[in-house]
């Protein structure tokens, strides 16, 4: 994935980037989309992360992180499992995130499984205090994931091999962190905890939304090609859109996912077709998390981070 420091982002907070590929986004939001398939979030439990579904994920890239959720049943067969990683290869995807794992040695094994039979970038994101339990893996991009405080930027160097830092970070925490000479030489993620009301925002809202994607007018910066499926089956536009259900695929392949009128709909969705956004002049230049404004307001075009009605 080719890296785009943001530089702008340091020099409105006083800092020097470290190489920050994403803020407040997935590092895939500044990519051209074409509205078909290209990556596909595959949870491989309930998670063990800090934050709940039951209490909220107040994450900006919660849908990559290991969070915690409610399973609907019992968790698909690790054979299941692997039919849908062979099916999202044969239809084409590119982009495979293994996340929300339960057990390190099933994740390791699933990202090899993948790597083995041809898919182009297989991705692990592993919490910080597991990273001692994880080897290099050819062909495997390893994400640690951590929660900003001075001692596990220290911990961070010793993964110097990994690919990348998903680094959670409180909005009062941020201009510290963009001012941080990193060690560490693999992409940066960062991923802003958001308050539960824009009311509380202790952050320049403008400023981490802003993208360089120039066909964001033609369908959204993050949706757009994107397929997660929960440890239980259930297929979704995003991780954290847990109530937007597109199919079940204890009983559907890929292919018949794709299919789903209800799933295109979010991979063709643009900024004009939001209400809100619609005659706003930011919009085509704005990274927007439906899943936040989802669980602020109850709607899936809420806009309740809208910097431009703050």
């Amino acid at each position: 994935m080719e890296k785009v420091a943001y530089e702008s982002s340091a020099e409105v907070f006083g800092g020097v980037s470290p190489n920050v590929v994403a803020i407040a986004k997935p590092p895939w939001a500044n990519k051209p989309h074409s509205g078909e398939l290209e990556r596909m979030i595959l949870q491989l439990g309930s998670g063990k992360g800090r934050f709940s579904e039951v209490t909220g994920i107040p994450r900006s890239i919660g849908c990559i992180g290991n969070n915690r959720f409610i399973l609907r049943r019992n968790p698909l067969s690790v054979e299941r499992v692997k039919e849908l990683i062979r099916g999202f290869h044969e239809a084409g995807g590119e982009e495979l995130w293994l996340t929300n794992y339960d057990n390190v040695d099933y994740l390791l094994s699933m990202a090899s499984y993948a790597t083995e039979i041809g898919v182009p970038e297989v991705y692990t994101v592993v919490l910080l205090d597991d990273m001692d339990e994880v080897k290099p893996l050819e062909g495997v991009k390893v994400v640690v994931e951590l929660e900003y405080s001075e001692e596990n930027i220290r911990r961070l160097d010793e993964f110097e091999w990994a690919h990348g830092a998903l680094i959670m970070v409180e909005g009062s925490k941020l201009e510290k962190l963009l001012g941080s000479k990193l060690n560490f030489g693999g992409e940066v993620y960062v991923d802003l905890i958001f308050p539960p009301s824009a009311r509380f925002l202790d952050f320049n809202v403008i400023e981490v939304r802003r993208i360089f994607n120039p066909s964001v007018d033609r369908y959204h910066d993050c949706l757009a090609g994107t397929l997660a499926i929960t440890a239980d089956g259930y297929a979704l536009p995003c991780p954290l859109l847990r109530n937007y259900v597109v199919a079940d695929v204890s009983g559907t392949d890929i292919k018949g996912v794709m299919k789903k009128k209800r799933l295109k709909a979010f991979w063709t969705k643009t900024k004009d077709k939001i209400e809100a956004c619609s005659t706003c002049p930011l919009r085509y230049i704005c990274h927007d998390c439906r899943a936040l404004e989802y669980q602020a307001t109850g709607e899936v075009d809420g806009m309740e981070y809208c910097p431009m009605l703050l």
